[in-house]
């Protein structure tokens, strides 16, 4: 709305008190544009909200008073989302039954969330905690990286992971080799 509202060239209405009607021709002209100008972006405001909200907030006659009542509501649901995308970044765990690649994906865009709302979190926090958030069967790859001195960035961790699985798999798939080639030769 914030957006609509500039490129309409309104903007400077949001924040601006009503001048002093006076008796001059200039104090008068100035009063009117004020008034059509607050008059047109409350309008454009009201028009955006939904019915229940239009219900709400049309009383309110000034734009300034409409826009700092949206803005302190909104705010106060920014408030409790930062909350509840810490909560769900804290509380996210990682399970065998999937693979860790989609499951670091779902940590990054939680993540991202957390950029989003302007919250920053350092990289080596990022890296610790995705490496504490490894499921139990990556408990070997878990302790080695926590032993580890080297500071390393979150990208270069992903990569560390991928190799890790493909190794895991191609370990998976001679042992089975080896296997089936163990019973055929003792048949």
């Amino acid at each position: 709305m914030l957006f609509y509202i500039t490129t309409l060239n309104l903007a400077h209405i949001l924040k601006a008190d009503p001048p002093a009607p006076g008796d001059t021709p200039e104090a008068v002209a100035a009063f009117d544009a004020w008034n059509q100008s607050d008059f047109l972006c409350r309008n454009y405001i009201l028009n955006d909200l939904s019915d229940a909200l239009y219900n709400v907030y049309s009383p309110i006659k000034i734009v300034k008073a409409l826009w700092e009542s949206l803005d302190k509501k909104y705010w106060t649901e920014d408030a409790g989302m930062k909350k509840f995308i810490v909560g769900r970044f804290l509380d996210y765990k990682m399970v065998d039954s999937k693979t860790v690649i989609s499951q670091v994906q779902e940590l990054q865009l939680i993540l991202h969330e957390i950029h989003a709302e302007k919250m920053e979190l350092s990289e080596y926090f990022q890296v610790a905690d995705v490496i504490e958030k490894l499921p139990p069967s990556w408990k070997d790859f878990k302790n080695y990286f926590k032993h580890k001195r080297m500071e390393m960035r979150l990208e270069d961790l992903i990569v560390r992971l991928r190799i890790e699985k493909e190794n895991c798999c191609a370990d998976k798939k001679s042992r089975s080799i080896m296997e089936t080639k163990a019973n055929i030769v003792e048949k």
